[in-house]
């Protein structure tokens, strides 16, 4: 029996990071090879928030390299969310997020 995974277009009520974005850029650490190689950029994470709000199976689909890359992994994998709804029914759903890595002039 595969559960279904939804899509976050087909969803009434999709998972929500709890504490948001702030929560999240609070965790990240700029690597240290990023900044001295200048690296900036967006790194994009795609991954599967289950019934517990736990993030499942988290892939870069879009990276920058210089440790930034396993850095979001690192940090998508500690954030809770709140889980998705369907029909009253708690549900998997398959969501990504972008983390921006800006170097401070």
């Amino acid at each position: 029996f595969e559960e279904k995974i939804y899509d976050i277009n087909g969803i009434e009520i999709l998972p929500s990071m709890i504490g948001g974005l702030k929560k999240l850029y609070s965790e990240i650490q700029y690597p240290e090879i990023a900044i001295k190689t200048g690296i900036e950029g967006i790194v994009t994470v795609e991954f599967i928030v289950n019934k517990m709000g736990e993030v499942e199976n988290p892939q870069i689909i879009r990276g920058i390299g210089g440790g930034c890359d396993e850095e979001v992994l690192r940090v998508i994998k500690k954030m809770k969310f709140s889980p998705g709804i369907q029909n009253g029914i708690l549900v998997k759903v398959k969501m990504s997020q972008s983390v921006r890595f800006q170097l401070k002039n």
